[in-house]
C-alpha cells in the first residue's frame, strides 16, 4: 500500500525505509526516489486526524518546531493516512526535578501560545488519556482492547483515586481549548539546550487550558515506562507556565489542573496493573494522590 500511496501523493515512490514505529499509528520513515526524505503516517480513522494535521500545519508554517505536514489526511479504507516531512535529529531531555520542568513549561507555554490563534474543528473524540469527558457507561472511556481485560487487576486506590479526579474535571465549566495531550519527553526532541521538535500532533485533545496544562505538568518527563512527576516539578510547571503565559490561574484553574495531572497517571496505571507490567506508575499515584487530590479540591 505505502509505495502506491506515495506515488499517487507524493510523486515518488519509497527506495528505503529509514525507520517503522507501530502503536497508537503506524509511522514509518522512508528515503524517496527523488531523495526526499517523509514520514508515513497510519491510524485508525475517528474523524479527528484532519483537524490534528491542519494545526499542525499551522504551526509548522509559523516557524514552531514540528514537522511540516506534506499531504492532506487521506482514507484508506478504515485507516486515516498522511506525510509530514522528516524532521530527525535531537536528543531526549531527560530529568524529573524542577529546573527540567521549567524547562518543558517553557515550550509548552509557546505551543498553547501559538494554538491559541488556529482555528480547526475540535479534534473530537479526545485521545483516550484526555477523555474523562466520556459517555460512556462506567468510570473509563470504552477501549475494548483494555476492557476485556480482568478488571480486578486494578488496584482499589486508583480506581478511587480516579473516581475522585474525574469528578472535580467534569464539575467545570471552564472553556475548551486546542492542546497538546501527550506532551511527553519521548515526544520532545533537543538540540544545544533547544527545542529541535514536538513530535506526536495525532494527540491533540479539546479540554480547558488548565487541564491541558496540568496533564501535562505529570507527564512532562515520560519517557519509558510513563510515570508521575513530583509534585515539585508539576507545581514549578505550572508556575513558569503562568508566568510565561502573562496570566495567573484562577483558583478553580489550579484545582482543574492537578486533577488533570492525576487522570492521566490514572490510565497509565490502569494499563500496567491489566497488562501486568511493572507498577512505576501505579506506585508514583499511590505515594502522590492524596497530595494531589487535596490540591484538586477533589
Amino acid at each position: 500500500m505505502i509505495p502506491s500511496w506515495c506515488a499517487e501523493h507524493l510523486g515518488s515512490v519509497p527506495v528505503e525505509v529509514l525507520f517503522e514505529r507501530r502503536s497508537l499509528s503506524e509511522v514509518v520513515g522512508l528515503r524517496l526516489a527523488d531523495g526526499r526524505e517523509v514520514v508515513v503516517k497510519a491510524r485508525e480513522a475517528e474523524g479527528r486526524e484532519e483537524s490534528c494535521v491542519a494545526a499542525q500545519a499551522r504551526l509548522a508554517e509559523r516557524g514552531f518546531p514540528c514537522a511540516l505536514p506534506l499531504t492532506d489526511v487521506v482514507r484508506v479504507g478504515s485507516l486515516a493516512v498522511h506525510a509530514e516531512e522528516s524532521r530527525p535529529g535531537g536528543e531526549l531531555l531527560l530529568g524529573d526535578t524542577p529546573d527540567i520542568a521549567e524547562r518543558y513549561a517553557a515550550v509548552f507555554a509557546r505551543l498553547m501560545t501559538e494554538l491559541a490563534d488556529v482555528v480547526v474543528a475540535p479534534p473530537l473524540p479526545n485521545p483516550r488519556w484526555a477523555r474523562w469527558d466520556h459517555r460512556d457507561p462506567g468510570l473509563w472511556p470504552a477501549i475494548g482492547f483494555l476492557d476485556e481485560r480482568d478488571q480486578s487487576a486494578v488496584p482499589e486506590f486508583v480506581v478511587e483515586t480516579a473516581v475522585r479526579a474525574r469528578k472535580r474535571l467534569l464539575a467545570t465549566e471552564l472553556p475548551c481549548v486546542l492542546g497538546h495531550a501527550d506532551f511527553e519527553a519521548q515526544n520532545l526532541r533537543w538540540r544545544d539546550g533547544e527545542i529541535r521538535a514536538v513530535h506526536d500532533w495525532d494527540s491533540l485533545a479539546w479540554q480547558p487550558e488548565a487541564a491541558l496544562v496540568g496533564a501535562a505538568s505529570g507527564t512532562f518527563a515520560n519517557a519509558s515506562p510513563p510515570t508521575l512527576a513530583p509534585i515539585a516539578s508539576s507545581a514549578a510547571f505550572l508556575a513558569t507556565y503562568q508566568e510565561l503565559r502573562g496570566r495567573r490561574f484562577t483558583a478553580e484553574e489550579e484545582e482543574i489542573a492537578w486533577a488533570a495531572s492525576l487522570w492521566t497517571a490514572e490510565h497509565n496505571a490502569r494499563w500496567e496493573a491489566l497488562h501486568g507490567d511493572p507498577r512505576v506508575c501505579g506506585e508514583a499515584v499511590r505515594a502522590q494522590a492524596a497530595e494531589r487530590l487535596r490540591r484538586a479540591n477533589a
